[in-house]
């Protein structure tokens, strides 16, 4: 997903650089082939370590992320309508969005929903073990209320389009609601117990996600609202975006320079690179995109330079996970298996007198 967003964040940019499209493009397949490849190796995962991938349900620092697969399959589903139809063709990008949006909606609920139930009869997570990463299966429906009103153009008029948007408007207002009742429990973490292990300091910027991705999801309700439900409906969305949008991406700021700061001080004393740092990149896309919507509702410029400068902190943050995960997977350090614990000492009795 941080690579998709890579591409669909770039084509919405309010930008005319020669070759800029067909590159975002690029960025999508390889995504698509990347999320192929992830799948796979899943499938075989539950199909021959199936006790392994039910205990990491059952382990409250792993069961968070099952989340990510919904936002995979939704951002290379909704990236197809956005730059994957200008080699695959406009009705097979249609078919590639409907099933990845129809089956990355119904693993997001389903995350939604499992992942904090078992947080509550079967995981015990101490006050101060408590991360953003709790966040992840409350963000998939946000992902959701974001892309599908691209879809919404392409359903017949009347009760489908309507059911779609308003649709997606439920699942805003899950995943908002959702992420309110569990964010507050973060930041008192925060305050309360101090930085988070180096280790896992880069998912701080996954409190982005649903800060930038709302503020995307009513910009995209808000386009799409006009050819889907009556005129006294759609009138009302072009306005709540902006009234909505401004204020939370002023804090997705605050949240972002605090992040970036808390970063800085982690690599200082010794953070190294882990697969966490693609934490980087996905967070980010949404805030870009957020101000992508904004700036074409509002016309402010100052939030198309916003947009180009997110951007940019996004490539910077895509290229330094990749190349970093491309080293670790040549050298074998990503594939390594733990490396065990050390042998307790054997008893030993002294005579005393």
């Amino acid at each position: 997903m941080g690579t998709a967003i890579v591409a669909s964040a770039g084509a919405g940019l309010p930008l005319s650089l020669p070759g800029l499209r067909t590159a975002c493009t690029a960025v999508w397949a390889l995504a698509l082939v990347a999320l192929v490849a992830v799948l796979g190796a899943r499938a075989l995962h539950w199909t021959h370590h199936r006790d392994r991938a039910r205990a990491d349900l059952l382990d409250p620092a792993a069961a968070p992320f099952h989340g990510c697969l919904s936002m995979a399959l939704l951002a290379v589903g909704g990236g197809a309508l956005v730059v994957g139809r200008d080699w695959i063709g406009l009705r097979a990008a249609v078919a590639l969005d409907v099933v990845l949006f129809s089956v990355g909606t119904v693993v997001g609920l389903a995350a939604a929903v499992v992942v904090p139930y078992l947080m509550i009869v079967r995981h015990r997570i101490d006050a101060d073990r408590l991360t953003p990463a709790l966040l992840l299966p409350l963000v998939a429906p946000m992902v959701s209320a974001a892309l599908g009103p691209l879809l919404v153009p392409y359903l017949p008029p009347g009760q489908a389009r309507q059911t779609l948007l308003f649709g997606c408007l439920a699942l805003f207002g899950l995943s908002l609601l959702a992420t309110l009742v569990v964010l507050p429990a973060v930041c008192g973490r925060l305050v309360a117990a101090g930085p988070l292990p180096l280790a896992l300091t880069p998912s701080l910027f996954l409190v982005l996600g649903p800060l930038g991705q709302s503020t995307t999801a009513v910009g995209n309700l808000a386009d799409a609202a006009p050819g889907a439900v009556p005129a006294p409906y759609a009138h009302a969305f072009t306005p709540f975006a902006v009234l909505y949008g401004v204020p939370v991406l002023g804090f997705a700021l605050l949240w972002l320079a605090l992040a970036a700061a808390l970063v800085v001080r982690a690599r200082r004393r010794g953070m190294r690179f882990s697969m966490a740092w693609w934490a980087f990149t996905f967070p980010v896309g949404t805030c870009a995109t957020g101000a992508t919507a904004l700036a074409r509702h509002t016309g402010l410029a100052v939030l198309d330079v916003l947009a180009v400068a997110l951007y940019a902190l996004l490539l910077a943050a895509w290229a330094t996970a990749a190349v970093c995960t491309v080293r670790g997977l040549v050298s074998g350090g990503l594939l390594a298996a733990p490396r065990p614990a050390p042998a307790e000492p054997r008893p030993a009795t002294v005579r005393t007198r």
